[in-house]
């Protein structure tokens, strides 16, 4: 049975999805500097394979970052986005890692590319949350990790959206992409079955944290995604038995939500 505040959800999802779904991000004069970003000297071929499933220069667009902002990535994992977002910001911005304090020993081996790093810190939810001073940052990202947060319990999840709406200036943006589920699945049992969670689901606990939602994006949509499989079988991992390879090939990397709140 779907939940009243759920119902309102959806009801407001009819109501607006044809203006975000239609909507294209307005080009602006960020728009060369990520993509130089993009197209920087020190990023592997490997992860540049993948700019055709994870739409960088448009993601980031979208969020509306520039280049004078005060950026926290959580959790960078490989540091895929903080080889874009470390030059971008470079000359006028600053940009935090918070994550392992491992971490570190990746911007000490490429201080060309990371050197600019303003510093680590530690975020190890559901215990080490504090992103940074109150109102001090201007954007905080994520990508493809709030199924991980909630696999510890929907509490962790819940703290992580806190923690960056703590740590936001009013007007600041906290950008989420995400492995997409179907709509209004189990979102505890998605996560841990899938690594995906319903859109709704995240949503819905943005606006009880107390952000606005401000905008979704089709771009990392991919509708070849059944959203019933685990993404780990799907490129680049490609997880499951050989047989299935070539079908899933072809599918390409997850169906991704890609969702900005806002902070009033």
């Amino acid at each position: 049975m779907i939940q009243p505040t759920r119902k309102l959800l959806l009801l407001a999802s009819a109501l607006l999805w044809p203006c975000f779904a239609n909507a294209v991000t307005p080009k602006t004069d960020t728009t060369a500097s990520l993509q130089q970003a993009v197209n920087g000297p020190g990023r592997s071929a490997e992860n540049r394979a993948r700019d055709r499933y994870r739409h960088p220069v448009e993601t980031l667009q979208f969020f509306g970052i520039q280049p004078h902002m005060t950026v926290i990535e959580i959790a960078p994992g490989g540091g895929w986005y903080t080889e874009i977002l470390a030059p971008f910001l470079r000359d006028h911005g600053h940009l935090i890692e918070a994550g392992s304090p491992k971490f570190a020993d990746t911007i000490k081996a490429h201080p060309a590319m990371f050197g600019n790093i303003e510093k680590v810190v530690p975020f190890a939810p559901p215990l080490q949350v504090n992103l940074g001073k109150p109102g001090s940052a201007d954007m905080v990202l994520t990508f493809r990790n709030t199924h991980d947060w909630l696999n510890q319990s929907p509490e962790t999840l819940a703290v992580v959206f806190k923690s960056a709406f703590q740590v936001l200036k009013p007007g600041g943006v906290f950008g989420v992409v995400e492995h997409r589920a179907k709509p209004f699945s189990d979102a505890v049992e998605s996560a841990k079955a899938l690594h995906r969670i319903s859109e709704d689901y995240l949503i819905e606990l943005g606006l009880k944290t107390g952000f606005r939602l401000a905008g979704v994006s089709q771009v990392n949509a991919n509708p070849k995604d059944p959203e019933d499989i685990n993404v780990h079988r799907l490129p680049p991992n490609l997880a499951g038995p050989d047989s299935e390879h070539a079908k899933l090939q072809a599918v390409g990397e997850s169906d991704r939500m890609t969702l900005r709140f806002v902070k009033p």
